[in-house]
């Protein structure tokens, strides 16, 4: 998957900063890192799939970033904090690859 566009809702960005203490640049970092995509459910619409993104961002930080996968290179931001422990985990995994 590639995105050209990522789209984050005030509402979004301003509950990533308050919650996760996440900002909207570092989750636009992730999407440019060649992050790790996962399929996590189907979506009530068609094409509005959830996905994960796990990545790093430029300043070390590793994050997990919820998305729908708009089409056409957009992404839709649904969420993002720190990589959990098992996320973590996995993504060490991946990376080694």
């Amino acid at each position: 998957m590639e995105f050209t566009e990522i789209i984050i809702p005030f509402e979004i960005e301003q509950k990533l900063i308050w919650k996760h203490a996440v900002h909207a640049y570092e989750v636009e970092e992730i999407f440019q890192l060649q992050p790790h995509f996962r399929f996590l459910k189907k979506g009530n619409f068609r094409g509005e799939d959830l996905y994960l993104a796990l990545g790093q961002t430029e300043s070390g930080r590793y994050l997990s970033v919820f998305f729908i996968n708009k089409g056409r290179g957009a992404g839709l931001i649904i969420s993002g904090r720190e990589m959990d422990d098992k996320e973590g985990k996995l993504y060490a995994k991946i990376s080694r690859k």
